[in-house]
């Protein structure tokens, strides 16, 4: 089952794919945001077209857990997807929250370290941000035993 994940910002999106066995995730692209009816419909159409079964969208919880503005901004996002998937044919699509505190920071860290100039960082960091997510999620889906 291939998963999608969604770092959602205030001005892009960036959107990670994991492979068909939903083992290793990657980068894929980020799109610029042009509000909740035409975000939902841009995604729909990746989300059909690379066959996904479930999104995983990171959810920017505050430092102590709790949801503030950001994270209720994403929530009706998520919402939005998930009712405009329902009614579509073909196998269902499960839309998942998953905490994405320090996902961008890691991010910034992975392409530091990878020596990513100062420009390519800031059109990739939305995309590894929500690789990070991603990835996270895809661990803790696989039994402990499979982790080692």
């Amino acid at each position: 089952m291939r998963a999608l994940a969604l770092d959602v910002g205030a001005r892009t999106i960036g959107l990670a794919l994991s492979d068909p066995d939903g083992i290793v995730a990657c980068p894929w692209e980020t799109l610029a945001r042009r509000g909740e009816a035409a975000d939902v419909s841009e995604l729909v159409v990746r989300i059909q077209a690379r066959e996904v079964g479930r999104v995983v969208v990171g959810l920017p919880l505050e430092l102590d857990g709790r949801e503030g503005h950001r994270a209720r901004r994403v929530l009706r996002l998520a919402q939005a997807l998930r009712e405009r998937l329902h009614g579509l044919p073909g196998p269902s699509v499960e839309v998942v929250t998953w905490d994405e505190r320090f996902s961008s920071a890691a991010a910034e860290r992975a392409l530091l370290e990878a020596d990513v100039s100062r420009k390519r960082r800031k059109e990739k960091i939305d995309a590894v941000a929500a690789q990070v997510i991603l990835q996270g999620w895809l661990d803790a889906q696989r039994p402990a035993e499979a982790r080692t």
